[in-house]
């Protein structure tokens, strides 16, 4: 490997150290199979532990970047503080009541960490529940998981993640004192906490060694986490669980499953005690989830081919053939997530994807539905704390339009407004025009594509565009606002979301065609989206700088393989590239789960076929690439980061263009990169200044 410096005239080139392996009678050579430490699991709780010869190699590729990037510092430095400057830094969430208190986090001006705090319901002072700011001091990373306030509002339970590697440490603070308790319970997944009734107990779900979220615990307040009692401990290491409250506050609810299978527990919040209750057993393929309202379930459930989800409903406790439907399946209208009321039910819903929030009331099953007439929005509800209440909290947004808080009274259908986005630097909608437009796919399909840009933007074909994909787990891209986008979008770029199959944006038929054997759809969607819009004006081959991350990581290192004549360059934030090798690894932390997602190629020769035919790092071909920014986390568990070391250190090797290949490894974040929320500015400020500096605009 070259030595480097800030100045360093040529690219770190990776030592080879052939690694050989064989599968289905199939020999592979990895080359690059030495950049993945041995010790990774150590190196998530304590990344100095990294191995140096690997640490040498990316504290070079980062000291590349650096230099490569060295004549943007400027143009970095004023995307940032534009983007900073769009950021009420005095901000704070619309108070969500719950008895006498209503809750909500706030920032305070130049911090990075918000401040969790609480009012009287009926007015009075603002009370500072714990600082972000000053819990942050110190600490290179610095993340709040979950936080739960206990039924009598006396106490706070709440998760840190001081690595980025998402280990949380769980604790409890007096809220009568302001003190933390001696309770301190390491290892917990990020998710949701839950109290019991006589909050005397608090359910969490803790990380297994192999960073899996598999077994469910309960804690004895005042007691030592050795001490604590394990409730459920899953068999199967591709399923992972997750605790949450049920809308009635009845029961504690564990949620087990993978990509394609699910199953829930019940435990009785005021008899903590008592075995979890099975719903439904597990059977493949049946993704189902559980709410309660007053002794009766509410299931949202694909069975009985309901590949975009019903509704049905039974007693608490009744067998699986006592479900009785309540909503029907409708192809093509996809029933995303429900929330119960004592009085109402309400669903979110999509069709050709557009959302709405629709509202029946138990009573009489009525309906009633909000939606909106621009062309592409993003609508989502709010969940607040209240089980028999009038009041939906829901949030909306466009690529043109700020988001939005509303109170919405269910009887009275009266909506009040409660807070819009401030952008303190200025805004003003009209300046920019938000679309809705559909690409031809090979096979017919037409593909969405939210488009954003301003109105004195020329649709010549001369303006450069960014396309965002992702197009994986049947995630719904959302056409919502971003005030970040704006500094592209500022400067002549035309911005664009590709709405690939692989999401669910057209109901699980969309997705069902985007996974697995027919996996290349998605990147065939998004190569013709690009396609589409450079035949319909927007912008012109060789002018799209393409942006993904994680899965749509994959999906840049994809379309790099397949048509690296279409795009100017990539942008690959923690990119899912060395997919066969991952899917291979049955000890990383997120293999088993997703073997439904992707195939598993340990067991099967097709399985292992279909991957290796796309998988990015194992297609990397003597070509010409377009220019390439890959971001990465050192203790990132969800994408390892020799993922993209390893597939730089490759392009480098294949290559036959002049243009720049970069990677950039955060030696102390992970999956979300930096943790404040100005540090994360930074990152993007690099991303954009990548994508105006190869676009020929470094100077504006």
């Amino acid at each position: 490997m070259d030595k480097t410096s800030p100045n360093m005239s040529a690219a770190p080139k990776a030592e080879k150290r052939p690694a050989r392996s064989t599968h289905h009678g199939i020999e592979r050579v990895d080359d690059y199979a030495w950049l993945r430490a041995d010790n990774w699991q150590e190196v998530m709780r304590d990344p100095s532990a990294l191995q140096d010869d690997i640490r040498t190699y990316l504290q070079a590729e980062n000291a590349w970047c650096e230099s490569a990037m060295a004549d943007t510092e400027a143009l970095q430095k004023t995307l940032f503080d534009e983007m900073k400057a769009r950021i009420k830094e005095d901000d704070s969430s619309v108070p969500s009541p719950d008895g006498p208190w209503a809750y909500f986090h706030r920032f305070e001006t130049g911090g990075q960490h918000p401040l969790f705090c609480r009012e009287p319901r009926e007015g009075g002072e603002t009370q500072v529940l714990f600082d972000g700011n000053k819990m942050a001091e110190g600490k290179p990373f610095f993340d709040i998981g979950s936080v739960a306030h206990s039924n009598n509002h006396n106490l706070l339970a709440y998760g840190v993640d001081e690595t980025g590697s998402e280990l949380n440490i769980l604790r409890i603070r007096d809220l009568t004192t302001g003190k933390d308790l001696i309770d301190e319970v390491p290892d917990t997944a990020g998710g949701p906490i839950v109290w019991s009734a006589d909050d005397q107990w608090l359910f969490y779900v803790r990380l297994d060694e192999s960073h899996r979220p598999r077994q469910v615990y309960r804690h004895k307040l005042g007691t030592s986490a050795s001490d604590d009692i394990l409730v459920y401990d899953e068999p199967d290491a591709g399923f992972f669980v997750s605790v949450v409250e049920s809308a009635d506050r009845k029961f504690i609810i564990i949620r087990c499953g993978d990509q394609q299978t699910s199953e829930v527990h019940l435990i009785d919040s005021a008899n903590v005690e008592a075995t979890p209750q099975l719903v439904a057993a597990r059977e493949k393929q049946h993704e189902y989830e559980v709410d309660t309202c007053d002794g009766r379930l509410i299931i949202l459930t694909n069975s009985g081919e309901a590949e975009d989800f019903r509704i049905m409903e039974a007693p608490v406790g009744a067998p699986r053939d006592a479900w009785r439907e309540i909503e029907p399946h409708k192809p093509g209208r996809l029933i995303i997530a429900i929330d119960v009321f004592k009085d109402f039910m309400v669903r979110l819903e999509t069709e050709n994807s557009l959302p709405r929030l629709v509202i029946r009331r138990w009573a009489d099953g009525t309906e009633h539905s909000i939606a909106f007439d621009e062309e592409a929005y993003s609508l989502g509800m709010r969940p607040g704390y209240e089980f028999d209440t009038v009041n939906l909290r829901f949030g909306y947004s466009s690529m043109t339009t700020p988001a939005q808080v509303v109170d919405y009274d269910m009887n009275t259908r009266e909506r009040v407004l409660r807070k819009t986005q401030e952008v303190p630097s200025g805004h003003n909608p009209d300046d920019y025009v938000t679309r809705r437009v559909y690409a031809p796919a090979p096979d017919g399909e037409m593909v969405p594509v939210s488009l954003l840009y301003r109105t004195t933007t020329p649709l010549d074909g001369s303006a450069p565009l960014l396309l965002y994909g992702y197009g994986s787990y049947g995630l719904v891209m959302p056409a919502a606002f971003s005030t970040n986008r704006l500094s592209l979008v500022d400067r002549g770029f035309v911005y664009a979301i590709a709405h690939i199959r692989g999401g669910k944006d057209k109901g699980y038929r969309w997705y069902r065609e985007g996974r697995r054997e027919k996996k290349t759809n998605t990147f065939t969607d998004f190569i013709a989206a690009g396609r589409y819009l450079v035949e319909s004006g927007f912008t012109q081959s060789g002018r799209i700088v393409a942006h993904g991350g994680s899965a749509g990581g994959m999906l840049m290192g994809a379309v790099a393989n397949m048509a690296p004549e279409l795009f100017l360059g990539l942008v690959a934030e923690v990119p899912f590239v060395d997919v066969l090798n991952t899917m291979l690894d049955d000890t990383l932390p997120l293999t088993p789960p997703e073997w439904p997602e992707w195939g598993n190629p340990i067991t099967s020769a097709e399985d292992y076929k279909t991957i290796a035919a796309y998988s990015p790092y194992d297609n990397v071909n003597t070509c010409a690439y377009p220019h390439i920014l890959a971001l990465a986390g050192l203790t990132d568990p969800r994408v390892t980061y020799w993922e993209p070391a390893k597939w730089m250190a490759k392009l480098r090797e294949h290559n036959q263009s002049a243009c720049q290949l970069l990677l950039r490894t955060n030696m102390e974040a992970g999956h979300g990169g930096a943790s404040g929320r100005f540090d994360r500015l930074k990152e993007v400020a690099l991303a954009y200044a990548f994508a105006l500096k190869i676009a020929g605009n470094i100077h504006v």
